[in-house]
């Protein structure tokens, strides 16, 4: 009985290393951060507009064509460094991409917006957060691809790169097109 108590720690430390080992053997990506939303309808939502805009934002004005939903936020670093990735697209690709302004002052929000350049169709103020929290938001920046149906296809949490958008965004956003 004494000796099983003296090895009970070796096992342990065992099965911890085997374990250990086989998650990082596995080949997945440690730092992926799945979404259980994928293929899935956006969650219903509809958000007031930034004063002096017209446009809020809500369910229904997905589902006519794939679009890009960005949430960012004026205190957000990261969200500074994506948004000439985000400009591109919306402006000089055409791609529509609408915003979820998360957790912001909305004087804050309208002065990063006038410093920054405006590239949204439309953006919703989620003053409280409760959307991105409906989106299994992290943390911002976030940004979604909704298809046709009003369906998530794709999150990517964290910045934008030009890499990611050629590699991963391009490509789905040409497939859901057809």
């Amino acid at each position: 009985m004494r000796r099983l108590l003296f090895l009970l720690p070796l096992l342990l430390l065992v099965g911890l290393a085997v374990g250990v080992g086989t998650k990082l053997l596995s080949g997945s990506d440690p730092q992926a951060l799945p979404s259980a939303l994928i293929d899935k309808p956006l969650p219903a939502f509809d958000l007031a507009a930034l004063p002096g805009r017209s446009d809020g934002l809500s369910t229904g004005d997905f589902g006519s064509r794939p679009m890009l939903l960005n949430v960012f936020a004026s205190w957000c670093v990261p969200c500074l460094a994506e948004h000439p990735v985000i400009t591109k697209l919306g402006r000089e690709d055409g791609i529509p991409v609408v915003a979820i302004n998360y957790k912001d002052k909305p004087e804050d929000a309208l002065a990063w917006l006038k410093r920054n350049g405006d590239p949204y169709r439309r953006i919703g103020a989620d003053v409280e957060g409760r959307t991105a929290i409906d989106l299994g938001v992290y943390g911002v920046p976030e940004t979604f691809v909704i298809d046709k149906a009003g369906r998530i296809r794709y999150r990517h949490p964290g910045p934008l790169t030009p890499d990611i958008v050629d590699r991963e965004i391009r490509p789905l956003l040409a497939e859901l097109a057809k």
